[in-house]
């Protein structure tokens, strides 16, 4: 795959999960672990880490988070997590799906980018499942930068692209 292309993708992506780590960031205490909101903020930041770390992965086949993860994200049956994981967790888990996206992308190449993916739900190529992720990381972005500006009136800036790594 043609390296200017890659290096395109990997800047945007990144961006994506930039932004992401500057809503992670910004949320106030009270409002990160406020059970009582729906959609729980830390919640919505964890489900989107996870699957930016399962689709980098590109399987499910040997996928299993860092601890304290674990699978019942995938559970069909909505299972939640047994605590709000603390916002230095997620941003531990942000990095290794950030290096874990970024080799994704390197790793593509014309042939593999053709490929069907091997996530049993999604009728996708690999190069596909790669945007497909990249969207899926902004979409629960902007849902985070909106309830921080419905409830602080205030959310983190646009990010454009993001140089180098």
């Amino acid at each position: 795959m043609n390296t200017v292309w890659k290096s395109i993708l990997w800047r945007q992506y990144a961006a994506a999960i930039d932004m992401l780590d500057n809503a992670i960031a910004a949320c106030p205490d009270d409002l990160w672990g406020d059970r009582s909101r729906q959609p729980e903020f830390w919640y919505v930041a964890y489900h989107t880490l996870f699957f930016l770390d399962l689709y980098s992965y590109g399987t499910v086949d040997g996928f299993a988070p860092p601890d304290p993860f674990n699978l019942d994200e995938m559970d069909p049956a909505g299972i939640l997590p047994p605590r709000v994981y603390t916002k230095d967790e997620l941003r531990a888990y942000l990095r290794v799906g950030r290096d874990r996206a970024r080799a994704a992308v390197q790793a593509l190449t014309d042939e593999t980018a053709q490929r069907p993916c091997d996530i049993p739900w999604l009728r996708l190529s690999e190069g596909e499942l790669i945007v497909d992720s990249l969207r899926h990381v902004q979409h629960h972005t902007a849902q985070l930068n909106l309830i921080l500006r419905q409830v602080t009136d205030s959310a983190p800036r646009w990010v454009s692209t993001t140089e180098g790594g």
